[in-house]
């Protein structure tokens, strides 16, 4: 054991961190898109969306293969087949090459994410999954804030770095995974029920909900946050940058600090407080004019996702039986890949509209899915007792 957790979850701590030290390619798409494969604005927004309906699936494939064939084995497959799909997207020239490219990537790049989630509940103990699950979040919000920086220097030498870069992270994680991290894969009931059973229950129903209100919520930072910032309030990307960084700084500097008391507390009523505190930053939005204030809205909803950030998993670790902890984590997947397809489909018209409408919005949906939560935490607990 390592601080209270076991080797295991280090090796894929670990793996998750150079992964996304590694993760280069999806967040200059759109550029390369446009800039390295000439394509016009309404083909990229397909490809785009190509990629979406891949992430769609994805989720509830992994679910279904994490519990079938095992956690070490889709995480591996999963990577492995995600830097394949990496250099294939690398080296399409044409737009049907790019469209099948895409679509596989959207399907393979976040297979791991169920497997992972199963893995920790397998690996760790019940009062120490919300530390765990914040652990991995801060490694990944570091690796991110590391890749992207190195993304965006890289970029300009030449788009195929990233590719590759992207690709090599895939399989060094596969391969970590392989050789360090057991198959924890109840053998007893690996072929008992299915998604069926988890849209019968209803507190995982419910717990779903509220997390697609709150994920919706989160994604306007990756879609009409950037647009209304440089458009409306008029802010250079430089500005937007420059307060956006805070977040990475902001949960890289607490995350760790905080987590092990964050995860002594009630699941539900924490996971509310964080989705509330997002909510209100979000809606404070709507006054911004300038960098500073912008950078203001940013510390109170990063201090909402530092909130937030162990204690989903372990929500649904709790909810779901063992052998069904791959559906369980696909059908939590499947709320966040939703919310990034809906985000920008609502939060543009809410845009036009103008600011306070898009905002205002954001901040209602953050006070009902914190209620909504709230509301099911004696069921919560009661799951967690068992």
């Amino acid at each position: 054991m390592v601080g209270g957790l076991p080797r295991p979850f280090w090796a894929l701590w670990g793996g998750t961190l150079v992964n996304r030290l590694g993760t280069m390619v999806v967040p200059f798409t759109g550029v390369y898109l446009t800039q390295s494969r000439g394509l016009s604005l309404a083909a990229a927004g397909l490809v785009m969306g190509v990629y979406g309906a891949g992430s769609l699936l994805s989720q509830l494939l992994a679910g279904v293969l994490t519990d079938r064939i095992g956690r070490r084995a889709t995480l591996s497959g999963g990577m492995l087949a995600t830097a394949v799909s990496m250099l294939a997207l690398g080296y399409s020239s044409t737009l049907p090459a790019i469209l099948a490219a895409m679509f596989a990537l959207g399907l393979v790049i976040d297979v791991y994410r169920p497997a992972s989630n199963a893995l920790v509940a397998d690996l760790v103990s019940p009062a120490e999954r919300p530390r765990a699950y914040g652990l991995l979040f801060w490694g990944i919000n570091l690796g991110y804030a590391v890749g992207m920086t190195t993304g965006g220097r890289l970029a300009e030498l030449g788009f195929v770095w990233l590719f590759w870069i992207d690709a090599i992270s895939c399989v060094v994680f596969a391969a970590l995974v392989w050789r360090a991290v057991p198959e924890t894969r109840p053998e007893a009931k690996k072929s008992a029920g299915g998604f069926g059973v988890v849209l019968r229950d209803r507190v995982m129903v419910g717990f779903t909900l509220v997390v697609l209100g709150h994920a919706l919520v989160y994604a306007q930072t990756m879609t009409m946050l950037p647009v209304a910032m440089t458009e409306v309030v008029k802010l250079s990307p430089g500005q937007f940058g420059l307060a956006m960084a805070l977040n990475g700084v902001l949960i890289v500097l607490v995350q760790p600090l905080v987590s092990a008391w964050l995860g002594r507390r009630d699941a539900a009523r924490t996971f509310a407080t964080g989705v509330a505190v997002m909510g209100l930053g979000f809606a404070m939005t709507a006054y911004v004019t300038s960098t500073s204030g912008l950078a203001v809205t940013i510390g109170v909803w990063t201090a909402g996702e530092i909130i937030v950030a162990g204690v989903p998993g372990a929500v649904v670790a709790a909810l779901a039986p063992a052998h069904l902890r791959g559906r369980y984590s696909g059908v939590f997947g499947f709320a966040w890949s939703l919310a990034a397809v809906l985000a920008p489909l609502l939060g543009g018209p809410l845009l036009e509209l103008g600011p306070k409408a898009l905002w205002f919005t954001m901040g209602g949906v953050g006070a009902v899915s914190a209620l909504g939560m709230l509301a099911l935490g004696p069921a919560v607990r009661r799951r967690q007792a068992t």
